[in-house]
């Protein structure tokens, strides 16, 4: 099974940016967005054999995780089980006969790290939850995880140390994750590689340099590694300051 996850940074403006042909493309079994910024309905989306989950932020243009996918869950369910982390639409949990499929949009920490306070919380929270789908089957998680792990996940790990998405709060919550009974997938299978990157800035021309962070990431059980047959970052695709990343299982 095939699994594709990208932050589109507002699906409409996307749409505009060839996001069909990248949708076909990649041609997944189940495509996870984050940062769709819309309500359904605001756009029009031809998904012939693909069911539709989506988890808009109550704020309008703002954040927001959707789900397609061609195997229908046995359920569904939104948020991650917390009422202090309701309304901004950040995660959408399906279930499979094997596995739980988990998206995930994390919150940033903000300039200054102004809202690290509440991603502090949100960490522990999403750990919790994670852990208690993993006690009832394994888990496969995906999305903008707004951290970039070790300095190998980033172009300039000097420069930005404790910037949102370097800081060692996070980074440490991140490998508390991990410590917890998961595996990134792409560094499993590519544990030296450096240049691999998710994310660029607008600005500077980041992205014509290369001069990214790793930010996006599919984890799965530690127990499903063994399954992994493929985890790649499609830097090649454009419509978005993020590309997509995907997984494939064995199995």
């Amino acid at each position: 099974m095939k699994f594709v996850s990208w932050n589109v940074n507002g699906l409409r403006a996307c749409l505009k940016k060839d996001f069909m042909q990248s949708f076909a493309a990649l041609d997944a079994d189940a495509f996870c967005l984050q940062e769709t910024k819309m309500q359904p309905g605001q756009a029009e989306l031809d998904l012939p054999g693909y069911q539709e989950f989506w988890n808009s932020a109550e704020k309008k243009g703002y954040s927001g995780t959707a789900i397609f996918t061609r195997v229908p869950p046995l359920s569904v369910s939104y948020d991650i089980g917390d009422e202090d982390h309701v309304g901004e639409g950040r995660s959408i949990t399906l279930e499979f006969e094997e596995y739980y499929l988990v998206t995930v949009y994390t919150p940033n920490s903000q300039d200054g790290l102004r809202r690290l306070p509440y991603r502090m919380a949100w960490e522990d929270a999403f750990r919790t939850y994670l852990l208690e789908l993993d006690a009832k089957k394994p888990v496969i998680v995906c999305g903008d995880l707004n951290v970039a792990h070790e300095e190998i996940d980033l172009k300039n790990p000097k420069s930005n140390h404790e910037n949102p998405g370097f800081s060692d709060a996070e980074r440490e919550k991140f490998s508390q994750l991990l410590a917890a009974g998961f595996t990134d997938t792409f560094r499993f299978l590519n544990p030296g590689l450096a240049g691999a990157y998710s994310w660029w800035s607008y600005r500077f021309h980041a992205r014509e340099n290369n001069a990214g962070w790793r930010i996006d990431y599919f984890l799965v059980s530690d127990r499903l590694r063994e399954r992994i047959a493929s985890a790649a970052i499609h830097a090649d695709i454009f419509g978005s300051d993020h590309c997509p990343v995907s997984l494939e299982l064995h199995g």
